[in-house]
């Protein structure tokens, strides 16, 4: 698992990429295991926040053009994370991620995977000269045009190796217990693809290769963090929208494997642990991270107890940076093409979008949106639009709540929604209706028009069908959480004009708060006696009795 993400960092920091990724595994994960509440969260770079970060960096920056001036942006990127995280878990502002509905993280997840598929194809065929672009027009439009720098050698290697890695996953899905050959896959490959390039060094030139990668731990980069120029917004926008991705991704996590072990994991000390961390790494050559699901899993089926195996996995990677760097030089960066590739595939959840569309076509909507957005816009404009068409369907259902109307069901005293109830039956001369909303000020005045509106269609249904006349309206407000003063003005209006139709409008069940401020209101006084019952029933049959209605 540990070279799942290595590729990730490589490709989006270049020759950079291999030393930001070991140090990103090494520094956050101590800082971490002290801060941290999970028990098993496993910390380093993950593949959707180095994938946004490369792709908004690499679309004003070219990573081999202005090389320092890349890094310089991704630690600011970083730091910016670190304080937009730290500061939610200090002002308990968590709430904020929670925009990020499923559907949009699958939409976005499946559509940066496609993105990142497709720029690999520059390492798979041994392009030297790719867009920087992440939209697919420029991809394919950049891959067909340099056709002539295309490498038989390189498409070789890495169609063998793509094949290989993908058998292995696919047999590891088939059969869960040889997982272990889709986890060696990675690594197996890393070494036979070196070995070959290095044995054929002299016939294999078209191949290119990481190269010299130095030993050590990187020094500190505090002075390389770029807090003026015309790039600093451009920093900034990139640390807020990686820091709420790998924010949302690392409480997820910690969250799963904390239910499976029934403990509690603290939101915001996640957050302030996260957001620290990676402020101290963009001080220490450190990139963004966060909790990582695979390394969490390996944490978790390890049997690790405590945050401790974080301490034992920055150790295994600070013997990695002493004394195992110069084993990569000949590594063929298309292999790194090829493990990217196999990895992103599994991100692509195309069971859970069909779900969607069975359950909820408005969260599959979504979900079409965030991915068709990352795939023609860019990787943050597909986000930002999710995100808005998410906070759209929550507006929706606020100022829209849903009214029903309730029926007896033959026999007992439960009432139902007649519409999706077969026997469920109106009561003569009681209009019942049940509201499974809040009201507030945002849908106060239509459901004022709604439930005005539901009373003129069941009297011209009774007309139309000869029945007993309507005397009385009974409103369930079971489902009725919270009201704040425009509610209850729009209860009180709706009382007066239903009086003037001579019809008699009782309240049932109004529960917690919604009961104090109907009474702090004296809004019950106006309604006068035998006006609010606890269930419908009971109101049906105090009516009936006190006005004579046959039921």
């Amino acid at each position: 698992m540990f070279l799942l993400t290595v590729l990730f960092g490589f490709w989006n920091f270049i020759d950079y990429g291999f030393c930001l990724y070991t140090d990103s595994s090494f520094v956050p994960p101590l800082l971490y295991a002290i801060l941290g509440s999970s028990r098993h969260l496993g910390v380093g770079p993950v593949s959707i926040a180095s994938l946004v970060m490369g792709s908004m960096l690499r679309e004003a920056v070219s990573p081999t053009d202005q090389p320092i001036l890349y890094l310089k942006l991704a630690f600011t990127a970083t730091f910016f994370a670190g304080v937009f995280q730290t500061s939610l878990g200090l002002l308990r502002l968590g709430f904020i991620i929670d925009f990020l509905s499923k559907p949009t993280l699958v939409g976005f997840t499946a559509g940066a995977a496609v993105i990142v598929s497709l720029q690999q194809l520059k390492g798979m065929l041994g392009i030297t000269h790719f867009t920087p672009k992440m939209q697919i027009v420029n991809v394919l439009s950049s891959v067909f045009s340099t056709e002539k720098e295309w490498s038989w050698q390189t498409v070789v290697m890495g169609m063998s190796f793509l094949i290989f890695l993908l058998a292995t996953r696919h047999i590891s899905i088939k059969k869960p217990k040889l997982f272990w050959i889709s986890a060696a896959a990675p690594l197996t490959s890393v070494i036979l693809s070196t070995v070959l390039v290095y044995a054929f060094k002299h016939h294999t030139h078209a191949i290119s290769t990481i190269g010299y990668l130095p030993k050590g731990l990187n020094p500190p980069s505090a002075n390389m963090l770029y807090f003026s120029g015309k790039h600093l917004a451009l920093a900034m926008k990139t640390g807020i929208v990686t820091g709420i991705l790998s924010l949302t991704e690392g409480i997820a996590v910690g969250r799963t494997f904390a239910s499976l072990r029934n403990y509690q994991i603290d939101g915001n000390k996640e957050m302030i642990a996260i957001g620290v961390m990676n402020m101290a790494g963009s001080c220490t050559s450190c990139y963004v991270t966060t909790g990582s699901f695979s390394r969490s899993a390996v944490n978790f089926n390890a049997g690790a107890q405590t945050a401790v195996s974080n301490i034992v996995m920055a150790a295994t990677v600070l013997i990695t940076l002493l004394f195992l760097m110069p084993l990569f030089h000949y590594t063929p960066n298309v292999i790194l093409a090829a493990i990217i590739i196999t990895a992103v595939i599994g991100l692509i959840n195309y069971q859970e979008a069909f779900k969607f569309w069975k359950v909820d076509k408005y969260d599959f909507m979504t979900c079409l949106i965030a991915f068709f957005g990352v795939l023609f816009l860019s990787v943050q404009m597909g986000l930002a639009i999710a995100v808005g068409v998410s906070i759209f369907k929550i507006l929706m259902n606020v100022t829209r709540p849903t009214t029903v109307v309730l029926g007896n069901i033959p026999g007992t005293q439960i009432f139902q929604n007649v519409g999706r109830y077969g026997d469920a039956a109106r009561v003569p001369s009681f209009f019942i209706l049940a509201i499974e909303s809040p009201i507030c000020f945002a849908n106060s005045t239509y459901l004022q028009e709604r439930i005005l509106r539901w009373v003129r269609e069941e009297e011209e249904r009774i007309l139309e069908n000869k029945e007993q006349d309507m005397k009385t309206i009974i409103l369930d407000l079971t489902a009725v959480t919270a009201i704040d003063t425009n509610g209850i003005e729009a209860i009180v209006e709706i009382r007066k004009m239903l009086e003037k139709r001579s019809y008699k409008l009782v309240l049932v069940n109004p529960v917690g708060q919604v009961m104090e401020k109907l009474e702090s209101s004296r809004t019950l006084e106006l309604f006068g006696e035998k006006s609010l019952y606890l269930t419908v029933g009971e109101a049906i049959a105090d009516m009936s009795k006190r006005f004579k209605i046959e039921i």
